[in-house]
Order: structure tokens, then C-alpha cells, then sequence
């Protein structure tokens, strides 16, 4: 759906000043691009969703009817996949710490644990031996140095003495099957995806061990808009980069092969952050100290783009429009560093629209429901408008506190 005053105008008379824009049809276009970019180059090839970047059912129940793997790091995810009829084999439950009680029904459902220590390894291992009928799936989350500059601290150090315990345990015990070896790092630069894909193959000829699918995570830079690429300090790379590096090396080394294992890739931002805007109404403009600011019904909290400036819009639908230089558009929630966009110059007015795009990624999940409830998600994709998630209520926040 195009955007223009009018169709904002009815949107925000029906359901309010403030509220999400979710273009489902591109979420779905995107899958079926990044899928088949890799794919070209190996065939073994699928997508883990990552349901943390952004768990709207809509999103998820796609990435299932395309024959994807829902990537969890949570029991509430898991029960989100498993509600939505994700097959518990193809979901993927990463995480520093899980509930043992839940990892025991879904490891006796089928579904796949990445072990992240070896404490969790012998929690398993223990749930293995109290259901020696049951063949129990885990991975192992690999953490080696890409040169990144970053010591993460999830997974189990391959060349600590852990990660020989951790194969050990496995190996040692008859009904547990290592059918994944993972890995993620956070930072999206391309130059650090080389080292991912070798690395995961080093530890496979270490342990001698093919497990029956290979998972690089995360961390790929999605489609943005030119004014936020140009904020970037290194170049953001397409999909056809990402799988040149990391499906290139696959297929070298596995290409031949019958039993060749499944490469996955956990996108989350790279599928997701173009698929969202905000929209949000000014409601006040003033001039402090010679500085022009311009409150918004929005937050940061609701974009989740902190230290930039983001793909902006405004819609004249207010009072009479004047023109600025340098005025901050700022949040609602009484934070000082509650800034949406800094520096902007063009006309505005109070009524107006404030649309955000590339807004998809972390934005709705990490949202709190700090001085105001959370605004209505409503998808547009298909020229009408679909409530996909209401508006939050005094009740939805308050239900749990006892008065």
C-alpha cells in the first residue's frame, strides 16, 4: 500500500496516533530471495528464523509454510512454534540458559537443544538416561575467534577442554545424536563470514564427525533505504555477498558428497528490518534556548535504531506547516536521550505524521510498556488494513500486579 495523508488519516481516526505498518508480502519475498541465493550456490541449504529479532506470529507462520526452521532461545518461543504447528524437529532452541523441565518435553518431542556449556550438556545427558527409549537431538554452539574484536560468551571455547568433555558426553551416550554444529557472531561485516564457514568446517574434520546440518547464525545486514546505508561506516553487503563467502565454502568442500550436512543461516534483521515502519503524530513543537525540538507519540523504544538518523517521512496533516532547521524530533517516555531523529530540517507541524522505515528489527519485541502500553500492529500488504496485533490496555500491563 502506498502511503499518503489521506490513508494515514483513516488509519490513525480508527486506531490511534501512534501505530506499526507490517508489509508482510516483502517478509516473505525477502525468504524466498536470501533462500534462493544461497541455494544457488548449495543446494543443501534452508533458513533458520531468528523469532527473538522480531516473533510476530504473522512472520513466523510464513517462515513455516516456506519450510523453514524457527530458531528459539526461549521456552515462550518454543511454545509460540509449537502453537503456530511448527513440527518440534524443525525448531532450533539456542540460549545460555533454558528451562531444564521444558528442554525434557521438547527433547522427547523431537525437537533440537544447541548446547551452550557443559553444565547443560550433563543436564541433558541426565534427561537421556531417564528416557533410554527416546533418541534425543541436540547441536553444540561452537564459540572460536573470527577476529571480530569481540570475546563472545556464548557457546562452549573449541579449544577449551569443555568442548572435549561436550563431544565426549554426547559420543558416550547411546540415545543423544549430535545432528548440529553451531555458531554466531554478531557483527555483520562481511569480512567475518569467511572465518565462520571455515571454522565450522575445521571443527568438523577435528571431531570427525559430519553432523547433518551446519548452522553459521545470524548477523547479516538487511535491505535499507540509501540515507541510513550512507550512516554506516563499512559497506553493507547484499545477499549474493554473504552467500558467495559462506555458501562458496560449503559447497567446495561438501558439494560432492551424497550425505552432504544442511548449511543454515539464522536471519532475523537481514529478513525483517525492511518489513516495518512506525508511524507517529507531533504533538507539540517549541523552541528551547534557541533550539527547536518536536515531540512525537513514539519513542526510540519503538524503532530501536539508537545512534542514527532513520529512513524519515512527514506527512502534512496538521496545523500549518513551517519551515525548520535543525530541529530534534524527540519521544514521549520523560528520557532525556529519547531522541528519534536529530538535526532534521524541512517544514513540519503539529497533526503531522512522523513515518519511520527499516524499523522491523528489535524494535516491536524489545519495546516496554514504560509509561505507555504498546501501539496496534497492522498489516498492510495486500492494499487493506489487517489488525495483526491491538493496541495494549491499562489491563494487558497491569494484569499480573496484585492491587
Amino acid at each position: 500500500m502506498k502511503l499518503n495523508a489521506g490513508i494515514l488519516g483513516e488509519i490513525r481516526a480508527k486506531y490511534g496516533e501512534a501505530f506499526y505498518l507490517l508489509d508482510s508480502v516483502q517478509f516473505r519475498e525477502n525468504f524466498c530471495e536470501l533462500k534462493s541465493t544461497f541455494s544457488k550456490i548449495y543446494p543443501y541449504f534452508n533458513i533458520a528464523y531468528s523469532y527473538k529479532t522480531n516473533y510476530t506470529p504473522r512472520l513466523c507462520k510464513i517462515v513455516n509454510e516456506l519450510r523453514g526452521y524457527a530458531e528459539v532461545v526461549s521456552e515462550m518461543e518454543v511454545e509460540l512454534a509449537l502453537k503456530i504447528g511448527v513440527d518440534p524437529k524443525r525448531i532450533i532452541w539456542n540460549g545460555p540458559i533454558k528451562n531444564l523441565k521444558v528442554v525434557e518435553e521438547f527433547l522427547l518431542q523431537g525437537g533440537i537443544v544447541n548446547i551452550d556449556s557443559f553444565e547443560e550438556a550433563v543436564s541433558v545427558k541426565t534427561i537421556a538416561e531417564r528416557h533410554e527409549e527416546h533418541i534425543l537431538n541436540v547441536g553444540i554452539r561452537c564459540n572460536f575467534d573470527v577476529h571480530d574484536s569481540v570475546l563472545s560468551r556464548f557457546g562452549v571455547d573449541v579449544d577449551g577442554r569443555d568442548f572435549i568433555k561436550v563431544v565426549d558426553c554426547i559420543k558416550n551416550t547411546e540415545n543423544i545424536r549430535l545432528v548440529d554444529l553451531h555458531c554466531h557472531f554478531a557483527k555483520r561485516q562481511i569480512e567475518y563470514w569467511p572465518a565462520r564457514a571455515e571454522g565450522m568446517i575445521d571443527i568438523i574434520d577435528r571431531i570427525g564427525m559430519i553432523p547433518k546440518r551446519v548452522d553459521l547464525g545470524g548477523g547479516l545486514f538487511g535491505k535499507m533505504e540509501d540515507s541510513l546505508k550512507e550512516q554506516f561506516t563499512s559497506i553493507i553487503p547484499d545477499y549474493t555477498d554473504y552467500a558467495s563467502v559462506a555458501a562458496g565454502a560449503f559447497a567446495e568442500k561438501f558439494g560432492n558428497m551424497v550425505d552432504a550436512p544442511e548449511l543454515l543461516i539464522e536471519p532475523g534483521s537481514a529478513l525483517v528490518g525492511d518489513c516495518m515502519k512506525f508511524a507517529g503524530t507531533i504533538k507539540t513543537i517549541k523552541c528551547v534556548r534557541k533550539k527547536y525540538i518536536a515531540s512525537v507519540l513514539g519513542s526510540q523504544k519503538n524503532i530501536s535504531m539508537p545512534g542514527v538518523n532513520p529512513p524519515l517521512e512527514i506527512f502534512a496533516m496538521g496545523e500549518k506547516q513551517q519551515k525548520y532547521e535543525d530541529i530534534d524530533l524527540v519521544g514521549y517516555t520523560c528520557i532525556e536521550a529519547d531522541t528519534l531523529y536529530k538535526g532534521y530540517s524541512g517544514t513540519l507541524a503539529c497533526g503531522d505524521m512522523v513515518v519511520i522505515s527499516n524499523c522491523g528489527s528489535y524494535s516491536l519485541v524489545m519495546k516496554p510498556p514504560f509509561i505507555l502500553p504498546n501501539f496496534p500492529v497492522l498489516d498492510i500488504s495486500n492494499g487493506e488494513v489487517e489488525v495483526i496485533k491491538r493496541g495494549e490496555t491499562f489491563d494487558d500491563v497491569f494484569r499480573t500486579f496484585c492491587f
